[in-house]
């Protein structure tokens, strides 16, 4: 069939019936009819809302609809109408199109041949509807499908951490346990060997020849005792009495015991505020909390850091308080931990004072972290090899339970 006669048969349809260009004329969707060979013949209205050009443009528009297609969307759209000339349909093939005024939206086309009463290839017609809210409404749900996989990972990777967690919490509840039984079975024949020797050293002079070796003695039994007693404070901390003091006193008094060690390593301590002043009001430094358990966390954290250093080192304690919390690091200049070993610091028995003889069985920090976590606190570590480390400690301000301002702390233990 010639063109002009396919011409006659798609203006006729509009011309013989005016309803149907109403229809045609006023329908939502951006319509178009093409000739058979893809030469555009119609073109609805729509055309100008969607894109800013009036049907008439369009109708003398080199490549219809090309150039009204983004860029990276023409191949997608030449190949739409290659398929259409061939005689296929489709449907629902987005693209990305522009507007005169710069703005773009998404658009949906479908197509479909056109035929007369005798089976005439008239051309094919077009349909492209606006799909911008549904493009975004499929993107918004792919950024929450994405989001969702995400807090999925995170609880599936919390769950883990919470099983290693509550793994760990009783493999060192029955290590705790055991050590409570290693405990009470040397504690007992201890004390009768402390009152033996007790009588035994009472009818020695000082001037025999091994009176030396009575002090060696009984500072042996002392240090065992020292381990019995933090074998027990490892499954069961004490529950001291809540009393209110000054924190400033506590950690002078730390370090008046700690000094023959420091002198003897030659390590400086630098003690003060995180604000930089080296002393706090009484307003500033008193918290209610268990005297006798912070002092022994204070007592092993700058232990720890004392070995840790070298000659001529410093190790540097600073604290702060708020109305909720008081805030205690201590920060050495050592070697710094390895991060292979840094997961097992806490473990009861661990120690990487392996060439240092006599330096404990490495329940320090173990039970440091035990006293602190019994106050609700936490106790955190930051190193860097060959810089240094440094253990910060949290605690609330003030306990829950009812302060008691007296009560007896015990004594400090050495590791």
């Amino acid at each position: 069939m010639e063109r002009s006669h396919l011409f006659s048969d798609l203006e006729g349809a509009l011309k013989e019936g005016p309803i149907f260009r109403a229809i045609a004329d006023c329908t939502y969707d951006w319509e178009s009819w093409h000739l058979p060979d893809g030469t555009l013949q119609w073109v609805n209205a729509a055309v100008e809302r969607m894109t800013g050009l009036s049907p008439g443009q369009c109708l003398t528009m080199q490549d219809y609809p090309l150039p009204l297609v983004d860029p990276s969307y023409r191949p997608r759209m030449a190949r739409v109408m290659r398929e259409a000339i061939e005689g296929s349909s489709g449907n629902d093939v987005e693209f990305l199109a522009t507007h005169q005024d710069g703005s773009q939206r998404w658009m949906a086309i479908s197509w479909q041949p056109m035929f007369d009463e005798s089976e005439t290839h008239l051309g094919f017609r077009t349909s492209i509807r606006d799909v911008t809210e549904r493009h975004q409404l499929r993107e918004e749900l792919r950024l929450h499908n994405r989001h969702l996989e995400q807090l999925v990972q995170e609880r599936t990777a919390q769950v883990a951490e919470l099983e290693k967690h509550r793994l760990q919490m009783e493999k060192l509840a029955a290590l705790g346990q055991l050590a409570a039984g290693v405990a009470h079975e040397v504690n007992n024949p201890l004390a009768g060997i402390r009152n033996a020797f007790a009588l035994f050293r009472s009818g020695v002079s000082e001037e025999h020849e091994h009176a030396g070796l009575l002090d060696l003695i009984d500072n042996e039994i002392e240090r065992i005792s020292g381990i019995t007693h933090q074998m027990y404070q490892l499954y069961r901390p004490s529950q001291q009495a809540i009393r209110a003091f000054d924190i400033t006193r506590v950690m002078e008094e730390v370090l008046a015991l700690l000094e023959p060690i420091s002198r003897k390593a030659n390590v400086w301590i630098d003690q003060r505020m995180k604000s930089g002043t080296a002393t706090a009001t009484l307003e500033e430094s008193q918290v209610f909390l268990r005297e006798g358990e912070l002092k022994q966390i204070l007592f092993n954290l700058v232990r720890n850091a004392i070995q840790a250093s070298e000659f001529g080192d410093t190790v540097t304690i600073l604290y702060s308080t708020t109305p909720d919390t008081v805030v205690i690091s201590v920060l050495d200049q050592g070697d710094g931990i390895d991060p292979e070993v840094m997961p097992y610091i806490f473990d009861p028995f661990f120690s990487t004072k392996s060439n240092a003889p006599r330096e404990g069985m490495g329940l320090g920090l173990s039970v440091s972290r035990s006293l602190v976590e019994a106050m609700g606190g936490e106790i955190h570590v930051r190193s860097t090899l060959r810089t240094g480390s440094e253990f910060e400690v949290v605690l609330p301000r003030e306990l829950d339970e009812p302060v008691q301002r007296s009560g007896v702390s015990p004594g400090i233990v050495e590791p």
